[in-house]
């Protein structure tokens, strides 16, 4: 219905899993006084139908209804048809009461109607095996609900309804969580489920979930733990033992039953099961040619994996020979046998730096849906994660470019109806039970047709022979033709005879090449003599870089030419096959084109020292950009004023996020470029790209891979007897070390820095230095030794204006005095710091000085503000990413709220903060987290899994030497327990 002219009335709009509230469009509507509100719940959740005199009065009085309950009701349903305004005629008065009804055909929008319709699509997605489906949609019933339902609603409807959506509530989270489980988000579900078992003590079924959680992230102790607490509880307060379901479950916990290992296989005989079905295979060329028989056998070899075997085939031959395009084509031809997904991954084997199973099992089990904080460390726990995921599903693994069997081996499905198809230049004799393949060259005729398909019949069948010895000179190698055919392809004025006449002088050398790695050589040079001089000299130089690819900017940099002119080259690349576009803006080398792109460099580029200026121009353009997005990240740090000069510009960011995002995406070009340039010439730049990169290892991310770096060019550095160089590179380590709780090994390099920075008089290392060893002796313990260093490094940062990092210094200086209990001079030294941070614009370092504040505040028990500063601690350190203090600052919070008296709360944040400390943060920060975490479910009254909890804290503590532990030894005392 119209409100006017070319307008459209607003629907009317209700909430009730909250408070009860009313909206048209977006405009907020009064529902009035308690007792009208109740009328008005009550006509909503009837749906429509028609509530007499008498039930409303029941509804909203019970049993001692006021002396003009009739005349009230009829007051509140008038007030409420003056609330609804141009739509009063929703409330209709029919025999003697009143109905909410829809207005010209638009019905209510009511909240709770809402959530019962994603309910349903959610329980019709999980019949049909769509559990990723059911997940979301269940998630967005859960959404719906704001607080408590009928929140403030009186009268005994209201009461018996809030009871109803509460249970409702708590059905719909525990198949969410259920779901959670079988998709593998093991850890997120435990910090969940850990804080509803402390609000439903006596529900025995999300006591099951949790203990099926913390099962599958390897907590098989506490688990156990959560039903002796349970069982205990149930006795005690209900004089009955745990339900069937929840004691079969402890049993097959006791007896490491492998089937909890996987989640429950959907059933096999539906081509819809599984919750995530990636599709990761890349897509198959338009003119593939030939190889019918190698098809077929390997077609035929796939698809006994519908039987009760897993299938392994492994295609061996030299680079070049096509063994790529063929698994592709028949991996695409054989999905139909795998409706699960098809799982793709370049293990990169022929060249130096092949890809190490464990990352390529953590990227596996992400395209399963296995979520980041469910993947445990190390190669077996992985490999064992990967096959559960498999259990029951048919899913077909295409592993390209493998090395050896042993990269191999952890990747194998390991269950029946999956499958792997391997290509690698070696033949895999050593994989038990594989079917070997071996790819030779294609036959002449093949080879004709793939040149013919590639440059059209028209001009070969003119020129048969010619193509013939075209073919020929490429010694049948699909590569080879199929560079030769595109540059044959590209350019309309050659003939056939033409393209044969360049490449007659290579045919004795290919005859003399035809084996191994030196006919790949021979292939790619038939397309690299064919290259324009600039496509040749961009070739040569961006096949120098390390990195895993090379983004349009980056690339321009090291060619030293412009956006535009360095794209028309690359492209230009791309049509030859010679380069390949990875993403739009980003290109990558074949591992086997590099190696041959820098011996081409080797050979043909003139002067020499154009290889090493090319390089230098990369890192220049890293470091820039580099230094950029550092500054928008610290304001006023001054590492930005004592780098290494430059020569070359960098990028501009607009803002944090876009500076950010670059460092991230960049990651294994920054660190591979900081590897490769530690010559002399170059090391000092590379030490400082890796000092203004650092975040990438505070991320947890990159953080292994920073650390080799860094170890890497600190040799180089002894070697060069550079000692300014030197003094960085071990600030690098001792960062790093820190994160990663080594604090000896992490104070023996601050040492080092220090006493080389003074050296070389070196303003950046003299001051970092002792602020980096002022950190480590605080948490050591030594609180004096923390103090000196830090106050020297305040001193060296004020004399070098180094204003950011002065607020460091005092915020350190904050906790060295709240460790010797000056709480309220901890308090002012904080203040001062977040005062310059603010004053500066350092968002992410305000982050660091609301958290040393919040630890002051918490001593002081200043509890509201220490949870005010850390919310807001928390949100920015998620922002930037920072993983580590993401988790500490969960960590913090649980110890907020176990001094506030709100157990629940700090065993969720405890979970959340072992979550996200996951991998980093060293052995001795999560059995502190333990600790806190044991306290808190000791405090729930859950003493079985507290014990645990503090049981593993103590070994860890006395494996590490550390005085906690006796801390700990105290907690677990009988006396203490009790």
């Amino acid at each position: 219905m119209d409100d006017g002219p070319g307008q459209v009335r607003e629907r009317l709009r209700f909430t009730v899993l909250g408070p009860v509230r009313a909206w048209r469009g977006e405009t907020p509507l009064a529902a009035g006084s308690p007792q009208q509100r109740a009328l008005l719940a009550a006509l909503l959740l009837r749906g429509g139908r028609t509530a007499t005199a008498p039930e409303l009065v029941d509804a909203l009085w019970g049993d001692e209804p006021p002396h003009a309950a009739l005349a009230a009701l009829r007051t509140y349903a008038s007030r409420l048809r003056k609330a609804l305004g141009a739509d009063a005629e929703a409330l209709v008065s029919e025999s003697g009461g009143y109905a909410l009804r829809p207005v010209d055909g638009h019905p209510l929008d009511l909240d709770h109607d809402t959530a019962e319709q994603l309910a349903a699509e959610a329980e019709k997605a999980k019949a049909a095996g769509d559990r990723g489906r059911a997940r979301e949609l269940l998630d967005a019933a859960l959404d719906l609900w704001d607080g408590e339902p009928l929140a403030s609603v009186p009268g005994p409807y209201a009461e018996n309804q809030r009871a109803r959506l509460q249970e409702w509530q708590l059905s719909l989270t525990e198949a969410r969580l259920d779901l959670d489980l079988e998709a593998g988000c093991h850890a997120e579900a435990v910090s969940e489920l850990t804080a509803l078992t402390a609000a439903q003590p006596l529900r025995e079924r999300l006591r099951e979930l949790l203990m099926l959680a913390l099962y599958r992230s390897g907590r098989q102790a506490e688990a156990l733990a959560v039903y002796a607490d349970t069982r205990r509880l149930l006795a005690d307060e209900l004089g009955v033992d745990p339900c069937a379901s929840l004691s079969e479950l402890h049993q097959r916990i006791l007896r490491a039953d492998a089937e909890l290992d996987a989640p429950a296989a959907a059933d096999p005989g539906s081509p819809e099961a599984g919750f995530v079905r990636p599709r990761q295979l890349p897509a198959t060329v338009a003119d593939f040619t030939g190889r019918t028989a190698f098809v077929t056998e390997l077609s035929d070899q796939l698809a006994t994996a519908e039987g009760s075997v897993m299938a392994v085939s492994a295609v061996a031959g030299i680079g070049g020979v096509g063994k790529t395009t063929l698994a592709v084509h028949v991996a695409h031809t054989a999905r139909e046998h795998f409706p699960d997904g098809q799982l793709y991954v370049d293990l990169q084997g022929a060249g130096h730096n092949p890809a190490e199973p464990e990352a390529v099992l953590g990227a596996f089990l992400r395209a399963l849906g296995t979520a980041d904080s469910a993947i445990p460390d190390g190669l077996e726990e992985r490999a064992a994660l990967y096959r559960s995921a498999l259990a029951g599903r048919r899913v077909l693994a295409l592993l390209d470019n493998a090395r050896d069997a042993a990269q191999v081996r952890p990747l194998l499905p390991g269950t029946a109806g999956c499958a792997a198809l391997i290509t690698s230049r070696s033949r895999m004799i050593d994989l038990a039970s594989a079917h070997l393949v071996d790819l030779d060259v294609m036959s002449p005729e093949e080879a004709l047709t793939l040149f013919t398909r590639i440059v059209g019949e028209e001009r070969v069948t003119s020129e048969r022979q010619a193509a013939m010895a075209v073919v020929g000179a490429c010694g049948f190698l699909p590569l080879a033709i199929r560079i030769a055919a595109s540059r044959l392809a590209a350019r309309r004025t050659w003939t056939v005879s033409t393209l044969a006449s360049k490449l007659a002088d290579e045919r004795r050398r290919l005859d003399e090449l035809r084996a191994g790695d030196l006919a790949v050589k021979a292939t790619f040079e038939l397309g690299y003599k064919q290259l324009e001089p600039a496509q040749a000299r961009a070739f040569r130089l961006l096949g120098l870089a390390d990195g895993p690819d090379m983004s349009l900017a980056a690339a321009a940099a090291m060619l030293n030419l412009d956006a535009e002119a360095t794209e028309e080259l690359l492209e230009s690349l791309v049509d030859t096959s010679l380069l390949e576009s990875a993403a739009p803006g980003r290109y990558r080398f074949h591992d086997l084109v590099r190696l041959y792109a820098r011996a081409c460099a080797e050979r043909d580029e003139h002067p020499p020292s154009e290889r090493d200026a090319a390089l230098s121009r990369l890192l220049d353009f890293y470091l820039v950009t580099a230094s950029r997005m550092y500054a928008l990240e610290r304001p006023g740090d001054r590492l930005i004023a004592h780098l290494e000069p430059t020569s070359h510009p960098g990028l501009e960011f607009q803002g944090r996020a876009s500076a950010l995002e670059w460092l991230f995406s960049e990651a294994g070009c920054l660190l591979a470029c900081a590897r490769q340039c530690r010559g002399a010439g170059t090391l000092r730049r590379a030490t400082d790209l890796l000092l203004l990169t650092k975040d990438l290892a505070e991320s947890g991310a990159e953080a292994l891979q920073f650390e080799q770096t860094s170890m890497a060019l600190l040799k180089a550095a002894r070697e060069a007897g550079d000692q300014r160089a030197e003094a960085r590179l071990h600030l690098a380590l001792t960062y790093v070390r820190t994160l990663t709780g080594r604090l000896d090994e992490a104070d023996e390099n601050a040492k080092s820095a220090m006493l080389l920075g003074l050296a070389t008089e070196d303003p950046f290392s003299s001051s970092y230095a002792p602020n980096d060893r002022g950190i480590i002796a605080n948490s050591q313990g030594r609180h004096s030794d923390a103090e000196g260093y830090l106050r020297q490094a305040l001193a060296s940062f004020r004399d070098d204006g180094n204003r950011q990092s002065e607020a460091s210094a005092l915020c350190n200086l904050s906790r060295v005095h709240l460790a010797t209990r000056r709480v309220e001079s901890a308090i002012q030294l904080a203040e001062q710091g977040i005062a310059i941070y603010r004053q500066l614009g350092a968002k992410r370092r305000l982050a660091n000085g609301m958290y040393a504040l919040a630890l002051a505040y918490t001593e002081a028990m200043r509890l509201d503000e220490a949870t005010e500063q850390l919310t807001a601690a928390l949100a920015i350190f998620k922002d930037s990413r920072q993983r580590f203090w993401e988790g500490m600052t969960n960590f913090r919070l649980a110890e907020v709220d176990l001094a506030a008296q709100r157990p629940a709360r700090a065993a969720n944040r405890a979970e959340q903060a072992l979550t996200a400390l996951r991998g980093i943060g060293g052995d001795s920060w999560r059995a502190t987290v333990l600790t806190t975490l044991g306290r808190a479910l000791h405090a729930l009254g859950h003493t079985g899994r507290a014990r645990v909890c503090w049981q593993e804290a103590l070994a860890t503590f006395e494996r590490l030497g550390s005085p906690e532990g006796s801390v700990v030894q105290a907690l677990l005392s009988p006396a203490a327990v009790a």
